[in-house]
């Protein structure tokens, strides 16, 4: 590497997305690697809610903050303490929050964290997958508590916009790791069929109300529920249609969740937070790498997609800004994506 700076984009200062200080070209120096990172040439990136959120509620006071928590890219450097990479190497992985992002020609992550990205997918297709893949995987198998695997297992799970980048990978998993019936909330003709694509064969109108159309296809009730949207406002549908010591998780941001109403049927609540181990350096980070891998021999093996969508483009302030309005508007079918510089 004689590369000493590197192009990245950044922000200054929390704007409205419209504004074209919103998001601006950059040149940085080019990062050096921990005794445990990865020094990685950015290939591809996708673009998350995360990412518009932290630029709206977290202003960098003047400096500039590098946003971007997918990537896939090749590996050009290796911290002293790395055991399990090397130059060369195809990765993909999700970062960390506490960490500069992956905007940016290289970026660094501790190693901990990657997987060696599916073969079968370009660096676009496979960066569309790890922060879903990771919330999807911990939220479904580690917290509500499903079997990987468990094909003799009774239930039904409900994924609300199951068209979207969480809820179209969660279902693919469910339908594949599991033998729950697996049911969607979708309500756009587009997302509709997106949510088919992805293997959901019971869709349901979210704009509707939830507790017939649910009883329609599992007269049973529920057992599971993955709340990606609108956990308040279905708290209580969720509290009538499942049944008694059902799980929920849920992955959206409110201030308050009146509970109580899941307290006669013993419904547990649970959070999925797909940073948390990266956060707080739990001694299982690690853990991130092994889905991630399990993830890319699923998508090698053709039982699971890249859930990419649209490519906008070279990764540049210009497109990333039409990125984030985009999932701003809350109308963004699987993954957005942006590719080289």
């Amino acid at each position: 590497m004689n590369q000493s700076t590197m192009r990245a984009v950044g922000y200054r200062k929390s704007l409205p997305v419209d504004d074209a200080e919103s998001l601006i070209d950059v040149e940085l120096p080019v990062p050096e690697p921990g005794p445990r990172d990865l020094l990685v040439k950015v290939e591809a990136v996708a673009v998350n809610p995360v990412d518009h959120k932290v630029r709206q509620h977290n202003d960098p006071g003047g400096g500039v903050r590098v946003l971007g928590w997918d990537a896939a890219g090749t590996v050009v450097a290796v911290g002293e303490e790395v055991e399990r990479f090397g130059v060369g190497d195809e990765v993909y992985y999700a970062g960390a929050l506490d960490r500069a992002g992956a905007d940016s020609e290289f970026h660094t992550v501790d190693e901990r964290i990657v997987a060696l990205k599916p073969a079968t997918l370009s660096f676009t297709e496979a960066a569309a997958l790890p922060l879903t893949s990771l919330t999807a995987w911990e939220g479904l198998f580690e917290h509500l508590g499903l079997e990987n695997g468990g094909l003799s297992q009774d239930g039904a799970l409900l994924i609300t916009a199951a068209a979207g980048g969480v809820g179209s990978i969660t279902a693919q998993l469910a339908r594949a790791l599991t033998s729950l019936t697996v049911i969607g909330t979708a309500s756009r003709p587009e997302t509709v069929e997106f949510a088919g694509r992805m293997g959901v064969r019971h869709i349901i109108d979210h704009r509707e109300p939830l507790v017939p159309q649910i009883a329609e296809v599992a007269p049973s009730g529920l057992t599971h529920v993955f709340s990606t949207v609108n956990t308040v406002g279905n708290l209580d549908a969720y509290a009538e249609a499942l049944r008694p010591f059902g799980r929920i998780v849920a992955i959206d941001d409110f201030d308050s969740l009146p509970i109580g109403v899941l307290k006669p049927k013993s419904i547990s609540y649970h959070w999925e937070f797909m940073f948390t181990r990266s956060m707080f350096r739990t001694a299982d980070q690690d853990r991130q790498r092994h889905i991630l891998t399990q993830v890319a021999r699923l998508v090698d093996a053709g039982i699971i997609t890249s859930t990419a969508v649209k490519d906008l483009g070279r990764i540049n302030a210009a497109n990333l800004r039409e990125a984030h309005r985009v999932m701003e508007s809350g109308t963004a079918i699987g993954k957005i994506t942006l590719t080289g510089f």
